[in-house]
C-alpha cells in the first residue's frame, strides 16, 4: 500500500508540472521567425517532450479504477465517481467563460456569450478541454472493470495491442473507424492497469520502457522542429497529439520510472510530494488564473529557458495555495475533486 501511495503521488506531481509548462510556453509556439530560432526551438522542444502529462493522469485513473475489486455499484459510481468530476467541471466552465471576456483593455461580454454558446463542443478555456475526453471515459471504465473481474488481466493484452497499432496508424494519418477520439483515449485505461499490475518492476523492463520513451521524445522534438523549418511556420502534424504512439511510449516511460524510483525518496520529499499530489487536480484547474496576466499583458519577454520555469513556479505555487485554501472548508472543498 505504501508503494502505491508514493508512486501515484510522484506521478501526479510531475504530470502537474508538465501541464503547466505546456500552457506557459504556448505564446512562443507561433513566433517562428519572429523571435530568435534558439528561443523558439527551446519552447517548442519543451512542448514536444512534455506531451505525456495529460495521458499520465488517464494512466493513473486506469491503474486505480481497474484495480478496484469491489462489486460495481451503479448508484455509488454515478454519484461518487462521475458526479464528483462532472459537477465541478460545469462550475469551473462557467467561471472560465466569464474570465475569457476579461482582457488587458477591459471586459468584452460578447466573448463570454460566444464561449458559452460553443461550450457544448468546445471548452470555455484552453485547459478544460481535458474534461471533454476524460469524462466520457467514466462510461468505459465499468466495461474494463467487468473484463478484468471475469476474464483476468490477460484479456486486456489483445485490446492494448490493437489499440497501439491504431495509435500508430493515427499518427501516420491513416484514418478510419479507429480514429474515433473515445477509442484512442480509452486505451490508456487498460494500459495503466497493465503497467501497474502486470509489468514486472525490474531494471530490465524499466530500461526498455526508458529507451522507448526517450526515442519517442527525441523523434517528436526532431519532427516538430524539422517540419516547421521546412514549412517556414510552426506545424506539428499529429506528433503532439495525446492519441499517438510516440506520446503513449513517453507516458509509459514516465509511469514506469516513477513506479521504480518512488520508494527511494526521503521522508521529507515524500511529505512535500504528497501535499502537492493531494492538490494536483486543483493545480490543474486553477493555474490558468495565475497565468492570465502573463498572457494578457505579454509578460513572457525573455528566453524561454528562464521564463518557463519562473511562470511554472508562480502559477503552480499560486494554484497550490488557492487549492489548499479552498480545501480547508467543506463549503468549497467539493469544487476541486
Amino acid at each position: 500500500m505504501r508503494e502505491r501511495v508514493l508512486f501515484f503521488d510522484l506521478l501526479r506531481c510531475v504530470a502537474a508540472v508538465a501541464v503547466i509548462a505546456i500552457h506557459v510556453l504556448a505564446p512562443y509556439r507561433h513566433e517562428f521567425g519572429v523571435i530568435p530560432f534558439g528561443e523558439w526551438a527551446t519552447a517548442v522542444g519543451v512542448n514536444s517532450v512534455t506531451r505525456w502529462a495529460v495521458p499520465v493522469f488517464i494512466l493513473i485513473t486506469g491503474a486505480l479504477m481497474l484495480s478496484d475489486k469491489r462489486p460495481f455499484d451503479a448508484k455509488y459510481y454515478v454519484k461518487r465517481r462521475l458526479g464528483k468530476v462532472l459537477v465541478p467541471f460545469l462550475i469551473w466552465s462557467l467561471f472560465y467563460a466569464l474570465l475569457s471576456g476579461l482582457t488587458s483593455s477591459g471586459y468584452d461580454f460578447s466573448v463570454t456569450q460566444q464561449v458559452l454558446a460553443d461550450s457544448s463542443s468546445h471548452a470555455t478555456y484552453y485547459h478544460l478541454g481535458f474534461f471533454y475526453y476524460f469524462i466520457p471515459l467514466y462510461f468505459v471504465i465499468p466495461f474494463f472493470q467487468l473484463v478484468v473481474k471475469r476474464y483476468g488481466a490477460s484479456a486486456l493484452y489483445g485490446f492494448v495491442a490493437v489499440w497501439l497499432v491504431t495509435s500508430l496508424m493515427y499518427l501516420l494519418k491513416i484514418d478510419g473507424p479507429w480514429s474515433n477520439q473515445l477509442w484512442l483515449y480509452s486505451g490508456y485505461l487498460p494500459l495503466g492497469y497493465l503497467l501497474y499490475q502486470r509489468v514486472p518492476l525490474s531494471k530490465g523492463y524499466v530500461a526498455l520502457f526508458t529507451l522507448l520513451g526517450l526515442a519517442a521524445l527525441v523523434t517528436t522534438a526532431y519532427m516538430v522542429i524539422h517540419n516547421s523549418e521546412l514549412a517556414g511556420e510552426y506545424t506539428v502534424g499529429r506528433w503532439l497529439s495525446y492519441k499517438t504512439l510516440n506520446v503513449i511510449l513517453a507516458a509509459s516511460m514516465l509511469f514506469m520510472l516513477c513506479r521504480y524510483f518512488g520508494e527511494g525518496l526521503s521522508a521529507q520529499a515524500n511529505k512535500v510530494i504528497g501535499f502537492i499530489s493531494q492538490h494536483s487536480l486543483g493545480i490543474y484547474i486553477l493555474h490558468p488564473i495565475f497565468l492570465w496576466p502573463m498572457k494578457a499583458f505579454g509578460w513572457y519577454q525573455g528566453h524561454p529557458a528562464w521564463v518557463i520555469p519562473v511562470w511554472i513556479v508562480l502559477s503552480g505555487g499560486g494554484a497550490l495555495m488557492m487549492s489548499w485554501w479552498l480545501a480547508k472548508s467543506g463549503k468549497t472543498r467539493w469544487l476541486l475533486p
